[in-house]
């Protein structure tokens, strides 16, 4: 198994990939601690889990991303059950789609909030320890649109080209410090939200795609596990895009 004893947080885990990310782990061997927005997505979330696999070694927690000193709190008490922590996966995040006109200050800070700073907060929480252990990886969720922007929802991609920065930076800054970071860049997936789309409107978006269908989010997940793995141990500072060859 790729990530037989590893210890990994994934954030936004509760569904869609970041729910997908949190299966592919265990069933590569991770313990894994997914962190939801809420106690009830989190609970549920960890149901179906264990109805899937009792054996898999999965818990949750919901600390506000936001929020430096409750992060830094619930990964704290997570090192400290567990000796360590070995992975994380900054996927949390919010997308938006209105125009620039209809935007208010308010509705930006929102979405940067929770797709930068939040990543900035969980990444600090967890760097000390890689540091003194001299190895960890970081993975972080961009997307396509960090490539290819959209018509709209100005401040998602703004968000996302962000993340990419804050991946090569700290990929140069803690590649010394034996910690990889990368991104993963995925197009246009399978999620809830997606699925209730109407056929006519699914339709065009395939007909973009050169390998003529939309992703499934284990094809997202698949990337996380591989880069997390010791299979990828001579890798960091890249966005990894994971869209079929997808255009916005």
């Amino acid at each position: 198994m790729l990530l037989e004893n590893k210890i990994a947080i994934v954030t936004g885990g509760t569904r869609g990939i970041g729910y997908a990310i949190v299966r592919e782990f265990l069933k590569e061997g991770a313990t894994v601690v997914l962190c939801g927005s809420r106690q009830e997505t989190v609970d549920k979330a960890l149901s179906s889990l264990k109805a899937e696999n009792a054996a898999w070694q999965v818990e949750g927690a919901c600390p506000s991303l936001t929020d430096y000193a409750a992060v830094k709190a619930a990964f704290d008490a997570v090192e400290k059950k567990y000796g360590r922590i070995d992975i994380l996966v900054n996927n949390a995040g919010v997308s938006a789609s209105e125009k620039i006109g209809d935007y208010t200050a308010e509705m930006f800070q929102k979405t940067m909030d929770l797709n930068v700073t939040a990543v900035f907060n969980c990444t600090r929480a967890v760097v000390d320890g890689m540091k003194e252990r001299h190895s960890g990886v970081i993975l972080n969720t961009s997307s396509m649109v960090s490539r290819y922007a959209q018509p709209g929802g100005v401040a998602y991609p703004t968000s996302k080209f962000a993340v990419n920065g804050m991946t090569l930076a700290l990929a140069r800054e803690l590649g010394p410090d034996g910690i990889r970071v990368n991104a993963v860049a995925p197009g246009i997936t399978k999620t809830d939200m997606v699925a209730a789309l109407p056929e006519q409107m699914i339709a065009p978006l395939i007909a973009q795609i050169p390998l003529r269908r939309i992703g499934e989010p284990e094809d997202i997940a698949n990337a996380f596990v591989f880069l997390a793995s010791d299979k990828a141990s001579y890798i960091s500072g890249q966005v990894l895009g994971v869209d079929g060859l997808a255009r916005s």
